[in-house]
Formats: C-alpha cells, sequence, structure tokens
C-alpha cells in the first residue's frame, strides 16, 4: 500500500533552505518513513530568487509571498528557514491554518513571540519541530546515554562553546544579522545551539550570569554607508543548573580560525565527556581508573550508534552535517504523522530561548537572572 504524501511549503532557498530540500529528499531514501516528503511550494523573497530556486531544487511551484503556502489547503507542513525575523509571523499563520510546522532556530527573536508561538501550537494541537540539527548527532545521542547510565558519575560542571569567524572581520558588511530584532545577535543565532545542547545533555538551567560584548559597534553596508550595530558579536555566561552542575557557556561568530567550533566538555565525579563538532564523528570519553593507560578513549561512530546504521554499515566511515539534517527531517516527518518523535518541539525550543532571555536580562541589570 502507498503511503500518503506530506505536501511541504518551503520558505527559504538560501544555505539553511537548500538543506531543508536535500534532508527531505535524503530521508525518503534512507528511512521508512509514515508519510512521503513532497516540496510542493517553494518561496522566497522575490519572484526571479524563488523560481530559480525552484528549479535548481526540482520544486513545481514558486512564489514571493510566504501567505500563498498559509492559504493553500493542499499543504501540510511549513518548513521555515527564512530570517530570524520572520520565523514567528509565518509559524503563527501556519499553525493557525492547520499546518505542522519545522522551523529553523532561533525560534524568535523575543521571548514573547517564542511564548506566543507555543501557545499557539498548544491551543491548535499541530505538530512542530526546530532544527537544532546537533542534538541529532548519534553521537550526542550517546554522550547522552552515558550521562544517564552514570558512566561519567553525577555531573558536576559543563562547559560549552559555539564559535565561528563568518563576522570577524572588522570590514565585514553590515547585513540583517546586524539588525536589532532581526538575527538576534550571536546569541540567539549560534548561542542557541549550545544552550540547546547543554540543557539536552545536563538538564534545566535555573539561573546564569552573563555579558554581551559588540566587537565591531559600526559596519559598512552595501550602500556604502556606516551603520550603528547593536546586537551582540560575543556572549559569555556562567550558568547554574537545577541539578546543581554549574558551567559556563559562550557563543561567537568573530571568533578567527573557527568555522564550525561547537564544543562542550562534560565533567563528573568520576570521569568526562569531550565532543567538538569539527570532529563530530568521535566521542571522548574519560572514565577513572588506576591503570597506568587510563586517559580519554576516543570512540568512533559506527553502526551500532543510533541512526549511523541508516547511512553506513561499516564504523569510521562518517556521517556529515547533511545527514544530521536527514534524521532532523526525519524526526520532523514523523512529528508531522503524529508519531512519536524525536523532533525538539516548540515547547521544548522555548526553554532554549528562556535561558538566552535570562542572559540578556543579566547583562542589562547586571545580576544573576532566572530563565
Amino acid at each position: 500500500m502507498s503511503r500518503p504524501a506530506l505536501n511541504i511549503a518551503l520558505i527559504g532557498s538560501g544555505f539553511m533552505g537548500r538543506a531543508h530540500a536535500l534532508a527531505f529528499a535524503a530521508a525518503e531514501r534512507t528511512f521508512d518513513l509514515p508519510r512521503r516528503p513532497e516540496i510542493v511550494l517553494l518561496a522566497d523573497r522575490d519572484p526571479e530568487t524563488a523560481a530559480a530556486a525552484a528549479t535548481s531544487l526540482g520544486i513545481d511551484r514558486a512564489t514571493d509571498d510566504w501567505r500563498d503556502a498559509i492559504s493553500d489547503p493542499a499543504i501540510d507542513m511549513v518548513a521555515i528557514a527564512a530570517p530570524n525575523s520572520l520565523h514567528a509571523p509565518i509559524a503563527i499563520a501556519a499553525l493557525e491554518a492547520g499546518k505542522a510546522v519545522y522551523c529553523e532556530k532561533p525560534l524568535a527573536t523575543s521571548i514573547a513571540e517564542s511564548e506566543a508561538m507555543v501557545a499557539i501550537a498548544g491551543r491548535t494541537g499541530r505538530p512542530t519541530a526546530v532544527g537544532f540539527t546537533y542534538l541529532h548527532n548519534p553521537m550526542i545521542g550517546l554522550a547522552r546515554e552515558l550521562v544517564a547510565a552514570g558512566e561519567i558519575g553525577d555531573v558536576t560542571g559543563f562547559r560549552g562553546v559555539h564559535a565561528e569567524d563568518f563576522m570577524a572581520a572588522p570590514d565585514a558588511p553590515f547585513s540583517w544579522r546586524c539588525e536589532a530584532g532581526q538575527a538576534g545577535g550571536a546569541l540567539a543565532d549560534i548561542g542557541s545551539h549550545i544552550i540547546a545542547m547543554a540543557h539536552y545533555l545536563v538538564g534545566d538551567i535555573a539561573a546564569v550570569s552573563g555579558r554581551l560584548h559588540t566587537a565591531h559597534p559600526m559596519r559598512r553596508d552595501a550602500q556604502g554607508r556606516d551603520r550603528v550595530v547593536v546586537i551582540d558579536d560575543q556572549m559569555d555566561a556562567v550558568v547554574a543548573f537545577a541539578n546543581g552542575a554549574a558551567g559556563t557557556l559562550s557563543a561567537s561568530w568573530i571568533a578567527s580560525g573557527r568555522k564550525m567550533g561547537l564544543a562542550f566538555e562534560i565533567t563528573g565525579t568520576c570521569g568526562s565527556i569531550l565532543f567538538s563538532q569539527e570532529r563530530l564523528n568521535e566521542l571522548k570519553l574519560y572514565r577513572e581508573g588506576s591503570t597506568l593507560t587510563s586517559g580519554f578513549t576516543t570512540i568512533c561512530a559506527g553502526p551500532e550508534h543510533g541512526d549511523y546504521a541508516a547511512f553506513c554499515p561499516a564504523p569510521g566511515h562518517q556521517l556529515g552535517y547533511n545527514d544530521l539534517k536527514t534524521i532532523e527531517a526525519r524526526a520532523a516527518v514523523e512529528a508531522a504523522a503524529g508519531l512519536p518523535s524525536a523532533a525538539i518541539s516548540f515547547a521544548e525550543a522555548l526553554a532554549v530561548e528562556r535561558v538566552a532571555d535570562a542572559i540578556r536580562r543579566s547583562h542589562r541589570e547586571g545580576l544573576w537572572a532566572k530563565p
């Protein structure tokens, strides 16, 4: 018996929109999905961009108005890969129209918008998924299992960083990322990943003491005008977890030399776990012992680790970013079909946004803040 199609409208065709398109296609060929994901409409900022992207990605219909996706009764899911400031209006309209929604992180650019999105998702009962791609890495799943099983004892500390350098140069042009209410700064744009990672691996964050830093307060835009930058280039925070563990979080898009520097160290009473996204197929585990060879062991990803086996039967052959996105797309499809899913829901993503909001409040007030 053929499976019913899941008709998807993709909003945005840049790097992330293309990643969504590739992931849905790969998920259909990699996993046994309950419905066939089919992107039937692509929306982007103008007719030319939308049409060209649709042709490139093999999508039949294109539009320059995302509202066309909302009003189309044939659309089952709206996948949002648009700029951050558009997440809330598109998601809210889609949920109100009865669509499932798969939205890139961050959930929104303000806590009020994030809370509204969660409230409407709850009221409508429509499935939601958020693009915290790195949480779908089988090595991260293994780390979570090791922590939960007590393999490193009681967790005492978490040190996490998300560092990239795409805004490091002082002459990097002013763009939408630099505008208040658009990207939301390094904290919102990439810091949400390391907050989500800490929450996923260690648990709820109970209090934060944070500082935001703007290294380049002026940038020149495409028209040659000098523009004031009011968002943060870097975030640093001390955090207290609800389970008693302590830690630090940092996010920077001005970290020269770092391309995908998402990394963490979890310390426990009898061991530690290390990870870097730049070596995403490895996890380093240390467990206390008395032998002369005691130290960190490198665990290489293999078919015994979660969804790795769906891609390759041999260990050490490695997954890539698009494979993680494929695993995430599978979770989004399962959620849209009403099945148990590993998708990160709007409600779960709101916990991340509340921590980010607390960091902003702590910076403004110079005090510890609670999410």
